[in-house]
């Protein structure tokens, strides 16, 4: 399937709404530290790109082993689990309010689905 123009515009708009979620619910409840969500998730494919890109460094050999994959993979998954769990946690220490906290999820989730669509969209396919 081909990524267009409305594919651009769609995931733009999600995003869009994924950081009106998490903004607003920092800015709704005046407690700033649920912005912690924008970073984990914004981060949270780099471990994954990083070692995509180290674990084959040949293009002739394919016999690499996966253990570099699979630890990007891990740390993506643990950013991603606490990109969840980190406003779960402060609701729960009542440093920020249960719909803050609900806002904030929900956000995340959305800014992250946002990164995951984008780079499945947008995959380069190689031609050998």
């Amino acid at each position: 399937m081909a990524a267009g123009l409305k594919t651009i515009i769609a995931l733009s708009f999600v995003l869009a709404i994924g950081f009106l979620l998490v903004i607003l619910s920092a800015a709704l409840f005046h407690n700033y530290l649920t912005l912690l969500v924008v970073a984990t998730y914004v981060l949270a494919p780099v471990p994954n790109w990083i070692c995509g890109r180290c674990a084959n460094p040949d293009d002739f050999m394919e016999s690499a082993g996966n253990a570099v994959i699979d630890f990007g993979r891990f740390c993506t998954g643990f950013m991603v689990v606490m990109g969840i769990a980190l406003p779960i946690l402060l609701a729960h220490t009542a440093l920020i309010q249960i719909p803050a906290m609900v806002m904030s999820i929900i956000g995340g989730l959305l800014i992250y689905g946002t990164i995951i669509s984008f780079t499945q969209f947008f995959k380069e396919e190689q031609d050998f």
